[in-house]
């Protein structure tokens, strides 16, 4: 880059214990591998990040991330809890990497533990996008499920009856409303496998950030992934296997 005003770019994992929607997930075994290798092997395979980070409090997180040169920040308990936010975790993260280096990082890769769908061509493609456009704030992966398009999402209404989650007329004319998922256009989903972030997404503790993931800015990049996904279920299971098995960068590194 030639601008000694940043550190190169770096890569930051996050993960907890204690999950409780599918425990011990994060270490689970996927083909082999613990589900938190994927996107350490993403990181490490790029060719842009040169430093890796992990917060966490789960000692086995910490340690096993050593494999792949990762050092540990040690996430504060309240930052740990079930009520904790994803944001407030990350934010810290950054002020410690920031620390740690003695300057502002070109980009933060935030990472997840549990989102194993992430290679190195889609870290490197966020991060040539975001050089390529001074405007753009993060660029983020994201799959299209049009199948979840919100027109066909429902809510149960004070009977019991299904209701749609949005007002028909959010969507305009009416009558151009059907059922077809591809009817509205493409559906873009933040599937969380990346989120690479230029620094002044965390300025004044995201305040500018749009709802719901505060820590992408304002103008977010899309980086187009087949399909992805952080794994909160057990069906979720058979759809990232079949994801690493097609996409992943594990192949390289064993």
């Amino acid at each position: 880059m030639g601008n000694n005003k940043f550190a190169p770019p770096v890569a930051l994992l996050m993960g907890r214990k204690g999950s409780q929607g599918l425990p011990g997930k994060n270490c689970m075994i996927l083909l082999g591998k613990k589900i938190m290798h994927y996107p350490l092997m993403a990181a490490k395979t790029s060719k842009y990040v040169k430093n890796i980070f992990v917060s966490t409090d789960d000692d086995e997180i910490a340690e096993e991330s050593k494999i792949f040169g990762a050092e540990h920040i040690l996430r504060p308990p309240e930052l740990c809890t079930n009520k904790a936010l994803f944001e407030d975790a990350l934010l810290h993260g950054f002020h410690e990497v920031t620390k740690r280096l003695g300057k502002i990082p070109e980009f933060l890769v935030a990472l997840m533990c549990n989102a194993p769908t992430v290679n190195a061509q889609l870290i490197d493609e966020a991060i040539e996008k975001l050089r390529a456009d001074d405007e753009a704030d993060s660029a983020v992966t994201v799959s299209v499920f049009n199948m979840w398009s919100p027109m066909r999402a429902r809510k149960l209404n004070d009977q019991g009856y299904l209701d749609p989650f949005i007002p028909l007329e959010f969507w305009g004319d009416s009558s151009k409303v059907n059922c077809d998922r591809d009817s509205q256009g493409n559906v873009y989903y933040a599937d969380m496998s990346h989120s690479v972030c230029k620094p002044r997404c965390f300025d004044d503790d995201m305040k500018d950030g749009l709802l719901p993931q505060k820590w992408m800015g304002k103008k977010i990049l899309p980086v187009r992934n087949p399909f992805g996904c952080d794994i909160d279920y057990d069906w979720q299971i058979p759809m990232v296997e079949f994801w690493l098995e097609k996409y992943s960068d594990f192949e390289k590194n064993k």
